[in-house]
């Protein structure tokens, strides 16, 4: 089977890697890939934008599958595209990725059909938004409608800083994702992220995760993509999975389905857990990253065969096996991220990092220059490895970071704290 990746990140990274060792696979190229990817795929130069340049290159290499790996192609309309053009792809289309590409579209969903999620109001001006705010509770959420690569969002403490993220928006500071804003209900509780697999008709629990978004140690600072996370989440024990399963993601399918968008893909839940149990934070229609890095390493199935089922529409003849491992990965960011990543920087002595015991490198943002491996990105790497518990994990992925030559790079020391805590007082 040949199968085309799209993307350059640490999630494309793992997709490939994980793709790459199934015995179905015969060829895999990537676009535009990353030199880690170079690894497991043919890297080829192809702009992804242009939908009828992958269509060509598609049918002219007998493509099998194509796998979308980010958010923008997807909320483009990529999947319709190829689809028409008779191609199978693993990805929603442009109508389901609207579960992502608007949070407005979402919260109005999970208002239809009673999802649990905070209150809300969506606003396309300043004054609206901001008058609808002050009759809020503090702390609040402040949220561009549209993608913003994980940084359209403000959790304000005081009214001041939300108008402000309120003029941020509106004056341009995520593009037209800040066209309309949401302003969201701040909820209380444990964060986790939960993934499900759908090829519209079929719903399969594809394991949890816990990210880390702020920048800095403590979650203090602004958030960021995500700067590490560890599966599983602890709190995503069977009866939560059930919970979410039966009161989030069953209706949100069914909705779905009656509006005339079927999902088929990878629904990613961030979630908020508390006393009235799983609350949807907001949708994601494709891998988190870097929560993918932590769910493929802990993977015993074959990834290829569920991706094409799910594309398939055959869903339902597939089971999904994790280790009972942890995996934990920790993101190596460029000085200056999330607001001016410094591109350019020399990242040496990988290799000895990654012989570690139990570790992977992901590359999230790297390039090669002069036959130099550079920063080429906000999110540069990812040092993900596997232990019996948080702890262990934990502690191999920070001794193969501190063997990293980058003194430009810079990480949180603390990823996994919360679950290393509650490891250390249940001894």
């Amino acid at each position: 089977m040949k199968v085309l990746l799209i993307g350059s990140g640490g999630r494309e990274h793992a997709l490939a890697w994980k793709i790459s060792a199934s015995p179905l696979l015969t060829k895999l190229y990537c676009a535009p890939g990353n030199p880690g990817i170079a690894q497991f795929a043919e890297l080829v130069d192809l702009d992804t934008d242009n939908h009828q340049t992958v269509i060509d290159f598609t049918l002219s290499h007998q493509i099998d599958l194509v796998v979308v790996g980010p958010e923008a192609p997807l909320v483009a309309g990529i999947t319709d595209i190829l689809k028409k053009a008779g191609i199978r792809v693993f990805g929603p289309s442009k109508a389901a990725a609207q579960l992502e590409g608007s949070k407005g579209f979402t919260k109005d969903l999970c208002a239809r059909y009673n999802i649990p999620t905070g209150a809300y109001g969506r606003f396309n001006n300043a004054p609206k938004a901001k008058a609808y705010t002050r009759a809020q509770s503090l702390p609040i959420v402040i949220k561009a409608d549209g993608l913003a690569a994980g940084k359209g969002v403000v959790i304000a403490t005081t009214a001041e800083e939300a108008a402000d993220a309120i003029d941020a928006c509106f004056e341009g500071a995520f593009g037209q994702a800040g066209s309309e804003v949401v302003v969201e209900e701040f909820l209380h509780g444990e964060e986790a992220s939960f993934f499900c697999l759908s090829d519209g008709k079929t719903a399969l629990a594809f394991g949890s995760a816990q990210d880390h978004k702020r920048v800095g140690d403590g979650d203090t600072g602004p958030n960021t993509g995500g700067m590490g996370a560890y599966s599983p989440a602890p709190i995503m024990d069977e009866a939560m999975t059930q919970r979410v399963m039966q009161e989030l993601i069953e209706p949100t399918l069914k909705g779905m389905n009656e509006i005339a968008a079927p999902f088929s893909g990878v629904l990613f839940l961030g979630l908020m857990i508390n006393e009235k149990g799983p609350q949807l934070i907001e949708y994601n229609t494709r891998f988190g990253d870097p929560e993918c890095q932590v769910l493929l390493s802990r993977l015993k199935s074959d990834v290829l065969p569920i991706l094409v089922a799910c594309a398939d529409g055959k869903l339902d003849q597939c089971t999904v096996e994790f280790s009972d491992d942890t995996a934990l990965t920790v993101v190596m960011a460029a000085e200056g991220y999330p607001a001016s990543p410094k591109k350019g920087t020399v990242i040496k002595n990988l290799a000895n990092a990654e012989s570690k015991p139990d570790v992977k490198i992901f590359h999230a943002g790297t390039a090669l220059k002069d036959g130099d491996l550079i920063a080429n990105g906000g999110r540069v790497l990812n040092i993900t490895a596997t232990g019996q518990n948080v702890t262990e994990a934990h502690d191999k992925a920070y001794q193969a970071l501190k063997a990293i030559d980058w003194p430009e790079g810079f990480y949180r020391s603390d990823i996994g704290w919360r679950a290393i805590a509650l490891e250390k007082s249940n001894l």
